[in-house]
This record gives C-alpha cells, sequence and structure tokens, in this order.
C-alpha cells in the first residue's frame, strides 16, 4: 500500500505543478471534512429522532 501512494505521489510530482498539487490536496481535504459533517449530522439526527421518540406526549387544555 504503502509503495503504491509512493508511486502515485511520484506520477504527481511528475503531471502536476506545485500550485496544482496543493489545489488538489485542498480539494480532497474539503471533501473528507464535508464526509465528517455529514456523518456527524447523522448521528446528531439519529440521536435527536431517539430522544423525541422517547418524549411522553404533550397535553393540551381542554377548555
Amino acid at each position: 500500500m504503502r509503495t503504491t501512494l509512493w508511486a502515485l505521489e511520484g506520477l504527481e510530482h511528475l503531471f502536476f505543478s506545485n500550485g496544482q498539487r496543493v489545489a488538489r490536496r485542498n480539494a480532497w481535504t474539503a471533501v473528507l471534512e464535508d464526509r465528517r459533517r455529514a456523518r456527524a449530522r447523522r448521528e446528531a439526527e439519529t440521536v435527536l429522532n431517539a430522544a423525541s421518540d422517547r418524549r411522553p406526549p404533550r397535553l393540551t387544555s381542554q377548555g
């Protein structure tokens, strides 16, 4: 796995300028951060839904 990564990084150095490498890495970092936030949102939604299901129904006054 590590040698594959090194090979890909070597190709990256051949084909991309320094600015393009930085831009690609920044874009990938943004993708990973978006995935992390989406996972956190799903987990929070699950917790909130579970909490709302356990709450007793709200009583309304009759009159």
